[in-house]
């Protein structure tokens, strides 16, 4: 009798848990349709300037694709093989591009923290100081401080009237690439309020310890300071490698690659063969050997620093 009773009292409870199940199912749908019709625009434009640009490059870096020459074809590795047998300025390229990657980057790391050092006070005013030490990074990578840089360390420019001397800075081989260099240290901004919202985060009882048991100022900076900023250079040292590998606007508008090929960067070969040459095959095998240098650059900085990057939650 029981269960007489209780048959049909549980038909209808599947059929009504069924429903609700129906429509969560069209209204997941429905969300899916709407949430991809909201993110087309971006995703049009990925396909359209990234995916399907990457995909051709990686074609092309196997052709002879010439764009004022039609009769092209696939050539398989022999783009590679004449960069590093047959080309003597893609060589000085990249002997230019890894000297200025060499010395920027440390001296332009340098150079930040001991600004942000310095600016790690609450006295009046800082903050205006912090504004105008950033102002390089924001406009050092236009054309227009380019311009001017080239005007600087001409031969009637600030730095021979400074030092009252005659010297081609842009035209001797011993000091082109170095007028970049202090372009690039000068662009110090941007690394610098990352080393400082860093030091803002290293407790203050810390250095009054350190202070208690007799520690001076350049013990704390090594024995506390610099160990708990590691993640935070750890951080810029990779960003900068990037963005130092990469460099163009600089020697293309202040040197042009000159003299004898010293400011030659990769980059600005790079753009010399697809542009100038119309070389497109060449320069896209040239964009993925790049890419695999600085792959295997970043990798290096990953792989060591589990030897020198010290992380607060890492045990003892």
């Amino acid at each position: 009798m029981s269960e007489a009773l209780s048959a049909p009292a549980q038909a209808p409870s599947a059929s009504h848990k069924g429903r609700p199940v129906r429509r969560r199912k069209a209204s997941f749908r429905h969300d899916n349709l709407m949430g991809y019709l909201f993110i087309s625009p971006w995703l049009i434009a990925f396909f359209a300037f990234t995916f399907i640009p990457i995909i051709a490059s990686f074609l092309l870096a196997f052709t002879n694709y010439d764009v004022l020459n039609p009769s092209w074809g696939w050539v398989g590795l022999q783009n590679f093989e004449r960069m590093f047998t047959r080309d003597p300025r893609y060589i000085k390229a990249l002997q230019a591009t890894f000297f200025y990657a060499f010395m920027a980057i440390p001296l332009r790391l340098i150079f930040a923290l001991a600004i942000a050092m310095l600016l790690n006070t609450n006295r009046r005013m800082v903050s205006g100081y912090r504004a105008a030490y950033y102002a390089p990074s924001i406009v050092g990578g236009s054309v227009a401080i380019a311009v001017m840089w080239r005007e600087i360390f001409g031969r009637d420019g600030l730095v021979n009237a400074i030092l009252g001397a005659d010297i081609a800075w842009l035209g001797n081989p011993n000091t082109a690439i170095w007028t970049l260099i202090i372009l690039a240290v000068w662009q110090f901004g941007s690394p610098m309020l990352i080393f400082l919202a860093g030091l803002k985060q290293i407790p203050r009882e810390f250095y009054e310890a350190a202070a208690i048991d007799g520690a001076n100022g350049w013990q704390q900076f090594w024995r506390i300071t610099l160990p708990l900023l590691t993640p935070i250079i750890f951080f810029n040292l990779v960003m900068q490698l990037i963005s130092g590998f990469m460099v163009f606007t600089q020697a293309f508008i202040i040197t042009g690659g000159a003299p004898l090929d010293t400011t030659l960067f990769y980059a600005l070969y790079l753009y010399q063969r697809a542009f100038v040459s119309l070389q497109m095959g060449y320069a896209s095998a040239m964009a993925w050997v790049l890419l695999a240098i600085i792959a295997i650059m970043t990798a290096l900085v990953f792989r060591s620093s589990s030897y020198w990057v010290f992380y607060g939650s890492q045990e003892e």
